[in-house]
């Protein structure tokens, strides 16, 4: 069973595809924290630096998505699907001057699902793209 920790809704998806004419090869950064600090951060690739420590989740749309090591932990048995509603987020995060914003909407694994991802081993760590 392959099991995506990581998926992104069709809005989200025709958004990203918007930025990525705008603005190019793009990421997402998850951090933790409250406010726009727990929002899903875009940025042109290669804007934000990734540490050793962040974790890899998947790509969505050509787009790397990493979560930083510590919100892992908590979000671990959960699989993040990227969503966008209207409104203003960070102002760092390439859609903000777009009138929208990026935001996750979670799900806990099914058993199964968390039993394949074991059995596949640690999420990579570190820039992958």
């Amino acid at each position: 069973m392959n099991v995506a920790r990581v998926s992104v809704t069709p809005a989200a998806e025709v958004l990203l595809r918007k930025l990525q004419g705008m603005h190019g090869p793009l990421m997402f950064h998850q951090s933790g924290g409250c406010c726009d600090g727990s929002a899903p951060m875009c940025f042109p690739r290669g804007d934000f630096k990734i540490g050793q420590q962040d974790v890899f989740l998947g790509t969505i749309v050509d787009t790397p998505f990493y979560i930083s090591g510590p919100q892992f932990e908590y979000w671990q048995h959960t699989h993040l699907t990227v969503d966008v509603v209207p409104g203003r987020g960070s102002g760092f995060s390439a859609e903000a001057p777009e009138g929208v914003r990026f935001l996750i909407r979670s799900r806990v694994f099914e058993d199964a699902e968390y039993r394949a991802l074991q059995a596949a081993g640690e999420p990579l760590r570190g820039p992958q793209h």
